[in-house]
């Protein structure tokens, strides 16, 4: 991939690079932009009426074309002028990285688009839902900013250890779904296993949480009053099924507040109930009152734990600043409700201000890492917060032995050989030699595992998910091991796009060619006499003729609604025709 093409997409750091695809733009075939250009012009005209007032301007300032696919290179040009870009990616991704994209102002666009058959709605993310849905909105610079900072707060939400078998269970039902060669069996065996998945799981976590804030706004928002809403949600804006849906009575509108981040949502069924927000400005209120919740902003004990239930990275940062990044396995409470030792297994490393220690990268610290936190007994003054004059009468500067006893039972007895402080000179790491770390009788580290580093902070302040400084870490993140299915077509399948195509090209020449679209048509009719779409584009490119061929089509195609799967698609498509 060339990152360089737009400055936003360059700063990517590396662990998010590696979700991003070439756009296959060449295998995109002729009903497939028949289908995008179905669901644009359908949208486009219901949308006008009900949908934010951002909507509409936003899709010519985001580069979104009724007629054809965007292009990723296309939109890049157009959206850094609003300060964004666009990526494409390979179906669902792992939320918090889908959330980091945010945060670097970079809108994450699934490659694929749905079939025919789902042409109303797909349970998998498509470009139909990615382009169209997202981009048109962050014209808006109050909502953009709204969804800059969801994906900074939401990139720190700490999972469960379920969150991702939930995740990848989803993705590989959407998969599923959107592929027509797959029996219902093997996709009703896939729903059973999310239901199961989603029943095994405990209290939410922060990311369930928040992905619930996502959905019911950034996904399925609605925007103005309960009896007057407008949509804003891409979910809902891509769907021209649930764009209708959502406007009736059917569907219970709810004031929009944080209850939202414990309401669930099922992504294969049209949603009961949507969330109505006075104004974007409220969206942001919402979310910093979730914010000032999280591990996050609270550390404590809690963030801790939370960490050490998800099984997976996370970063503690303490009252110095000084931050740990690691897979915590162990929290010691000093009795109360604060934490007196951590402890991490694996790789682990330490930073400041997000940027790593000199020295003390996951190379060094490869077996995990453990600290003494909190006071020491009987004084009152914390460590970081002593002078010169105080550390030299507590005996705590270099060459001395000596033995701290914390508050919370831990004992740290060793010689000190050095130490590091922050630009405000405050301690934040003392390293010890011959040293010996205890808790009551248990003996948390011995002489001969080496050089003892702790970390200075009398509380954690902050718990989050994934680390300090990724770049140094290394952090990684597969891809998705289950690809989308690529569709290989047979033979009549791909004569029938050619018909697409043909019918394609006389509209792009803007040449009324009626020879070869009533030869077109005769073979629809004898190939593929269920075909709707295309004899659609056919009647529109003939509408304006009085002919008995355009009386033919459009006979034909009133023939075909009369199948109750597509009568409704049709019959909107006819009351189209005059809007080109």
């Amino acid at each position: 991939m060339n990152f360089k093409s737009n400055q936003i997409i360059a700063k990517l750091p590396k662990h998010l690079q590696s979700f991003v695809i070439r756009q296959p733009y060449d295998e995109y075939t002729a009903q497939n932009q028949s289908v995008w250009r179905y669901v644009m012009r359908k949208n486009v005209n219901y949308l006008s009426k009900v949908a934010h007032k951002s909507y509409l301007e936003g899709l010519e300032k985001a580069g979104i074309s009724i007629d054809e696919i965007p292009k990723m290179q296309g939109m890049n040009r157009i959206l850094k002028e609003l300060g964004w870009s666009a990526v494409s990616v390979d179906g669902f991704i792992p939320p918090n990285a889908f959330m980091e994209f945010q945060a670097y102002n970079t809108l994450v666009i699934a490659a694929d688009i749905r079939t025919i058959d789902h042409l109303e709605y797909t349970p998998a993310p498509d470009i139909i839902h990615e382009a169209a849905g997202h981009a048109p909105i962050i014209a808006n610079a109050e909502y953009a900013e709204y969804l800059r900072r969801f994906g900074e707060i939401g990139s720190k939400a700490i999972s469960s250890s379920k969150d991702y078998e939930l995740y990848e269970a989803i993705r590989h039902l959407s998969i599923l779904k959107e592929n027509p060669n797959i029996s219902k069996k093997n996709i009703a065996k896939a729903e059973n296993i999310v239901a199961e998945v989603s029943a095994s799981m405990d209290e939410l976590s922060e990311m369930a949480k928040i992905r619930n804030l996502h959905w019911w706004t950034v996904e399925y928002g609605l925007i103005g009053t309960i009896e007057k809403p407008k949509i804003y949600g891409a979910g809902l804006l891509s769907s021209i099924g649930e764009s209708k849906w959502c406007m009736s009575d059917k569907v219970k509108k709810t004031p929009y507040s944080i209850v939202a981040a414990d309401v669930n949502f099922d992504i294969t069924k049209p949603q009961p109930q949507l969330f109505v927000t006075p104004n974007f400005a409220h969206l942001s209120y919402v979310l910093e009152e979730f914010a000032n919740k999280m591990g996050l902003r609270n550390g404590g004990l809690n963030g801790l734990q939370q960490l050490i239930n998800s099984k997976n990275l996370g970063t503690i940062e303490l009252s110095t600043g000084i931050q740990i990044s690691g897979i915590f396995n162990r929290v010691i409470d000093n009795g109360n409700f604060k934490t007196a030792y951590i402890q991490t297994v694996g790789a682990t490393a330490l930073a400041y201000k997000n940027k790593e220690l000199i020295g003390h990268g996951k190379e060094y610290h490869s077996e995990g890492f453990g600290s003494a936190i909190g006071k020491l007994k009987g004084i009152n003054i914390a460590i970081e917060d002593m002078s010169p004059t105080d550390l030299d009468a507590y005996g705590i500067y270099e060459g001395r032995t000596v033995s701290l006893n914390f508050e919370g039972g831990v004992q740290v007895k060793g010689e000190i050989i050095t130490g590091k402080r922050n630009l405000q000179g405050k301690i934040i790491l003392i390293s010890f030699q011959n040293c010996t770390v205890t808790y009551h009788d248990e003996i948390l580290f011995k002489p001969e595992w080496g050089i003892y580093d702790m970390a200075i902070g009398q509380e954690v302040v902050s718990a989050y998910s994934g680390v300090a400084d990724p770049e140094n870490y290394g952090l990684t993140f597969d891809p998705p091991k289950e690809k989308t299915h690529k569709f290989n077509y047979a033979s009549k399948e791909r004569r029938l796009h050619g018909l697409y195509k043909e019918v394609r090209k006389i509209r792009d020449d803007n040449s009324l060619e009626k020879d070869s679209l009533e030869k077109i048509f005769n073979t629809l009719k004898l190939e593929f006499s269920n075909d709707w779409l295309l004899p659609l584009e056919i009647a529109e490119l003939v509408y304006n003729e009085k002919s008995k061929f355009k009386t033919e089509v459009i006979h034909h195609l009133e023939t075909l609604a009369k199948n109750k799967k597509i009568g409704h698609l049709i019959k909107d498509g006819l009351s189209l025709l005059t809007i080109r």
